[in-house]
């Protein structure tokens, strides 16, 4: 009988990037996935610990899996691992230095494969991880100390992953990384010089990438993102807070300004260029003003989605010290302003794009749901699609879920 493997999977894409890595050698071996009610032999948690509510829910992870699958090898791994050796479900903990090992440190006497993905299992997008850990040093966050300091992959590799993925079916690629802005070649090649090359690969339909600082996309990245053949017209370029005085605080490397500038210059090269961003709402300190500088960004660039973080005292951070704290209510309070903010922004923004037809990536099939190549959501009221599949849809109206409209070819 074919030993059973079954993976978690917490936080950022550049887990489930390594997660899915994981699952590649483990079938290169002959295991397969346990599906709902099969006990597995060996279970991994990808934990996170962005958040404190990541910290619970990598917790809750582990007990779950521990609790249906009693006597299987359960490997802890992640930005949380740490902290969890002592957890009596456990049986192992590698740590984020010696994560691409991690599956010949429980089995020493296999011979896995690379560290590599060849598939990207539930999804239409692969996201390809380029670069890892972070040398900011962001007054909230802990990740370089759990990730370390910034490495980039060989660009030989990536591409080579890239043309694997397309060969597999994939359509669209996501460069993914804790800070992609940080990448650079093994001859001091950037990210723009990497995007034009992955641009350039035959088969490959769409091209994105994963979330980047403003003061990171500079004339060369611009560039090369918009003469791209195949790289989308939509970025995640990460906001934070809209407040100088906040983002200064936070120890982010730009301004507010200088978030607008971005935008507004791929915005004027591209019209339909869109955006998605992240925002952290009560940090030490945030003023009503403050506030309202982050809502006024939302408002007026109209993010195609945004992605809430309520404040969390991370230890060994600088903010975990800073006066001034901000109360849970308080926070609670600012989280549902910003929600219904973003969602009015979106919805706003698609409002443009009623009587118009888009080629969609067709995501789910029941029902149809895909995104356009700028990262618009579009639904199908009829007909039927194929997963993976690009179709051309007239959007007729808009929803809170998204454009609704119907298939043309």
């Amino acid at each position: 009988m074919k030993k059973k493997y079954k993976i978690a999977t917490l936080g950022c894409r550049t887990n489930q990037y390594e997660s899915e890595g994981y699952a590649t050698q483990l079938r290169a071996r002959g295991f397969t996935e346990a599906v709902d009610g099969e006990k597995a032999d060996i279970c991994i948690v990808n934990t996170c610990t962005v958040t404190a509510s990541a910290d619970s829910h990598s917790r809750h992870q582990i007990r779950q899996l521990s609790k249906e699958n009693p006597e299987a090898e359960l490997v802890v791994t992640g930005c949380l691992a740490e902290k969890l050796s002592s957890m009596k479900e456990v049986t192992r903990v590698v740590l984020n230095k010696d994560k691409e090992n991690l599956l010949t440190r429980v089995f020493p006497e296999e011979n896995f494969p690379e560290f590599a993905i060849d598939t990207f299992a539930g999804h239409t997008r692969a996201f390809v991880k380029v670069q890892d850990g972070c040398n900011s040093f962001c007054s909230y966050c802990i990740i370089p100390y759990v990730r370390g300091r910034s490495r980039s992959r060989k660009i030989p590799d990536i591409l080579k992953e890239v043309k694997t993925l397309i060969a597999e079916g994939y359509r669209e690629v996501v460069l993914t990384g804790i800070n992609i802005g940080d990448f650079e070649g093994e001859n001091g090649e950037r990210l723009a010089d990497l995007v034009t090359l992955v641009d350039n690969i035959e088969g490959l339909d769409r091209l994105r990438l994963s979330s980047i600082d403003p003061d990171e996309v500079d004339d060369a990245l611009t560039k090369a993102i918009l003469e791209g053949k195949k790289t989308c017209p939509s970025m995640h370029i990460v906001l934070q807070s809209g407040s100088n005085s906040i983002l200064k605080r936070m120890n982010r490397k730009y301004t507010r300004q200088m978030f607008i500038e971005a935008t507004q210059k791929l915005i004027a090269a591209r019209p339909d260029f869109t955006f998605t961003t992240d925002v952290i709402v009560g940090f030490p300190g945030e003023t009503e003003a403050d506030f309202e500088e982050s809502l006024q960004i939302l408002r007026d660039v109209q993010f195609a989605k945004v992605h809430m973080f309520p404040y969390s005292v991370r230890e060994r951070t600088k903010a975990a010290l800073f006066p001034n704290q901000i109360s849970r209510e308080m926070i609670q309070e600012r989280k549902q302003k910003v929600l219904r903010a973003s969602e009015r922004a979106a919805f706003l923004l698609r409002e443009k794009y009623v009587g118009r037809t888009l080629d969609v990536l067709v995501e789910s099939e029941d029902p149809v749901q895909g995104h356009t190549e700028n990262f618009l959501t579009v639904l199908l009221e009829e007909g039927t699609a194929k997963k993976n599949e690009i179709i051309s849809v007239v959007c007729e109206k808009n929803s809170p879920k998204g454009l609704q409209g119907k298939r043309v070819s």
